[in-house]
């Protein structure tokens, strides 16, 4: 029988849990300073944004916290701690972190969470905003955020509503459906860009009742009107449109998490598997795989290119039928 190998933890883990055993040991004494951001990087050889990670484990375990004129350094915890921190136990999880003394919190209003949630998903991802890092970023308890934000998912919905208005587009469209079609696709790819959560958030099943999606959505169907499609028709297309910019959007998402959760770039990535790429693809059991240039699964912009112009030629041959588009049968249950 064999063992399975113990899976090694993600890089940003890892650096984390050597500055935290640094901590408890005393080598770093409350106040002290601890390593930036980007001697992180440097000293670690990872990159920013698997940094901000151990950064952000660190602030949400209440270890270090990060003071005006002082930057992160390590948590006073001399009031609540008996222990000397040589003896200090190892916290069993993220702990929410005291208001910084000497400092006023600053007036706590909705566009303010707003602004420091989003903040929060973009450098860090989805999975970090939680109301009690919000809190602890606003420097308040995290039971006033309950004044403005009823639940997590309510603060989702703020944070969308934040990176979404109605002002995205254009008052008017220009008449022309396949220009119209490019252009909401590559606001929303624009968007999606700028926020790699969003992607993952929005959803077209279950969605979110925010004035800038539907707005999307209205000015989609309006580039789709006039064209002697059936409302089902006009809708379906509308969906399958956004949801070919979010699928691809969420590759992007997925490969800078994975960036950030390794340290290693997609490039280098590839560069490190070459020797095993090259030893499957001299068998000659895959000739046509072996011709195609690496760029053609790695760049990902193109890819969006790619299948957003198939799609619309695809629509373009749909109103080019010889007969008006119909409605498409309902299938049999």
């Amino acid at each position: 029988m064999t063992i399975a190998p113990v899976p090694a933890e993600p890089p940003y883990r890892q650096i984390a849990a050597e500055l935290r055993a640094g901590i408890i040991a005393g080598d770093l004494r409350p106040g002290d300073r601890v390593p930036s951001v980007r001697q992180i990087a440097q000293r670690w050889g990872v990159a920013i944004a698997t940094a901000n990670r151990v950064m952000a484990v660190l602030r949400d375990e209440g270890l270090v916290v990060t003071r005006v004129g002082s930057g992160t350094v390590v948590n006073d915890r001399s009031t609540t701690d008996t222990a000397p921190a040589t003896t200090s136990p190892l916290p069993a999880g993220p702990a929410p972190r005291p208001i910084r003394r000497g400092l006023l919190p600053p007036a706590l209003n909705l566009a303010a969470i707003r602004r420091t949630a989003v903040g929060i998903a973009d450098r860090e991802g989805l999975q970090s905003v939680t109301m009690r890092r919000v809190a602890a970023e606003l420097n308040v308890g995290p039971m006033s955020l309950y004044r403005h934000v009823a639940t997590k998912e309510d603060l989702l919905l703020q944070m969308i509503e934040s990176i979404t208005e109605p002002a995205d587009l254009p008052a008017h469209i220009s008449g022309d459906w396949r220009a119209d079609l490019e252009l909401v696709a590559r606001r929303q790819w624009d968007l999606y860009r700028r926020h790699l959560w969003a992607a993952r958030a929005i959803s077209f099943t279950r969605p979110l009742l925010a004035p800038g999606l539907a707005a999307y959505t209205e000015w989609t169907l309006r580039a789709l009107d006039g064209l002697g499609l059936p409302p089902r028709t006009r809708a379906r297309e509308a969906l399958t449109l956004h949801t070919l910019v979010n699928t691809a959007a969420l590759a992007v998402a997925a490969e800078s998490e994975a960036e950030q959760e390794t340290g290693v770039s997609l490039d280098h990535w590839h560069r490190a598997q070459r020797h095993q790429t090259a030893d499957l693809l001299t068998t000659n059991d895959f000739p046509h795989l072996a011709a195609v240039p690496e760029d053609a699964f790695t760049d990902l912009e193109a890819l969006f290119e790619y299948s957003l112009a198939r799609h619309l030629d695809g629509f373009a041959a749909l109103l080019a039928g010889p007969t008006p588009p119909a409605e498409f049968p309902q299938p049999t249950r």
